[in-house]
């Protein structure tokens, strides 16, 4: 394997057995021992791709944002209406994190930052006002009822998909997200959406994986 190769191997196995151990204790209770072992390397080959714990946590943050970045792009590029863009949003982040530990690892981290560092920017509040946008887009095309306020069903569907994965964590880590998050869309979209709103047919995920 050349060189270049095999530095990036042991990049990615670093990272994935840290998001191994970071999905199941959290930050705090990772230790750098857990991470090497799972991942079978020498602290020489840590500190060749990272310079601490924390540097780890980071690059698995940054990866996850990065990935979010994408799915709103690649569901915006599909020219569906924003309710259906929301949908689809929310199902595939969910597939994704189920089957993704560092992606979910990535996830925990980036929440579990925003607590222990008063100040930095809310992961949570950016979803907001991106959600909040594209109802109001809905509104702007007759998809939505009268007196429907976009901040709060913001506010709803981001507190509702947190609490799905808080618990869905606790007890399958994160199996039955993916569930979970489509009972939330089931209930909440309805209710706000026009008589006349229906869910686009064009609802695949990435990895392929069909709205019912």
């Amino acid at each position: 394997m050349p060189q270049q190769d095999r530095a990036y191997a042991t990049r990615e196995a670093i990272l994935h057995a840290a998001a191994e151990e970071f999905d199941r204790l959290g930050y705090e209770r990772t230790s750098l021992t857990a991470v090497l072992a799972r991942a079978g390397l020498t602290k020489g080959a840590f500190y060749f791709h990272f310079a601490s714990k924390e540097a780890v946590a980071s690059a698995l943050i940054d990866r996850q944002s990065e990935l979010w970045t994408q799915v709103r792009e690649t569901w915006r590029a599909r020219g569906v209406d924003p309710l259906s863009a929301l949908h689809g949003m929310f199902a595939e982040s969910a597939d994704r994190m189920a089957a993704d530990v560092v992606l979910r690892a990535g996830v925990r981290l980036a929440a579990d930052r925003e607590i222990g560092y008063p100040g930095v920017p809310s992961t949570h509040i950016m979803w907001e006002k991106l959600i909040a946008s594209y109802v109001v887009e809905a509104g702007e095309r007759g998809d939505l009822r009268p007196g429907v306020d976009p901040d709060a069903v913001a506010r709803t569907l981001c507190g509702a998909a947190l609490g799905a994965r808080l618990i869905s964590s606790a007890t399958t880590a994160c199996a039955d997200f993916p569930a979970r998050i489509r009972e939330v869309l089931g209930y909440v979209l309805p209710c706000v959406a026009s008589p006349e709103w229906k869910l686009s047919g064009s609802q695949n995920t990435a990895d392929g994986v069909t709205e019912a």
